[in-house]
């Protein structure tokens, strides 16, 4: 078990999928776990009723994350309740898949908002807490899609190869402040999102990955628990591939 005891994480759209899988194990480690949703309100009380089960506390944040105020708002929410912020997982994210000349400026503009944009605003709000606090961990959710490309995702991959650029450069502003920022990167993983697939779509996918499976959320979610931890203190500025050898 790795000793996350005292410690608060914010972890933005948490009600499913890879979000979901931190908060739980998160709070499985000792983790005060606070996260925003963005619609699912009965998701968001069944995940707060799991993690206070763990014996932890929990706080549902009903927030848009592409909207500046709003994560402000969520961030100032998190602090007056637990004090601080010690770790912030930028996991918010969509999909709106389109070859490039079919896109339009909404496709374009909704995904690059709710998955870089989203980024942005949580870390400009939670970054001052952390200065202060002289100690914290940011964790951004990429995808091995914003490492290599992918037809009919432009606007997806450049959101996602975004989020590397942006953690990356935070990573240099903030070290001397003893705060930590890194990329996970994760491939194929068996969520909603992909689950939506065809089972064809699904096959082939597969037979690109060495390893000849998708990953699975929890598995996303034990490398977010080492960069959250005293694991990777030295660790900054990285982009860490969870893909089955897939790239």
């Amino acid at each position: 078990m790795i000793n996350l005891q005292g410690k608060t994480a914010l972890i933005t759209g948490a009600t499913r999928g890879i979000g979901r899988a931190i908060a739980l194990l998160f709070s499985e480690n000792g983790c005060n776990v606070a996260f925003t949703y963005q619609s699912s309100t009965t998701a968001a009380q069944l995940l707060t009723e799991e993690i206070q089960n763990k014996g932890v506390k929990s706080l549902a944040i009903q927030s848009d994350a592409a909207d500046f105020n709003q994560a402000h708002d969520a961030v100032k929410l998190v602090v007056d309740t637990f004090g601080r912020i010690d770790i912030l997982v930028c996991n918010a994210g969509i999909t709106q898949d389109n070859l490039l000349v079919r896109m339009n400026e909404e496709q374009w503009d909704c995904v690059l908002d709710t998955n870089l944009k989203s980024v942005f605003n949580y870390c400009h709000a939670a970054t001052p807490q952390m200065m202060r606090q002289r100690a914290g961990s940011i964790i951004a959710m990429s995808s091995i899609v914003g490492i290599s490309g992918n037809a009919g995702q432009a606007n997806y991959a450049a959101s996602k190869a975004g989020i590397i650029g942006l953690i990356k450069s935070l990573s240099k502003e903030l070290g001397s402040r003893n705060i930590r920022a890194n990329v996970i990167a994760p491939g194929f993983v068996l969520t909603d999102m992909t689950l939506a697939l065809s089972e064809q779509a699904r096959t082939e996918i597969v037979q690109q990955i060495p390893m000849r499976r998708c990953g699975e959320a929890e598995e996303i979610a034990k490398v977010a628990l080492f960069l959250a931890s005293d694991l990777s203190s030295y660790v900054s500025g990285q982009v860490i591939s969870v893909n089955g050898a897939m790239g």
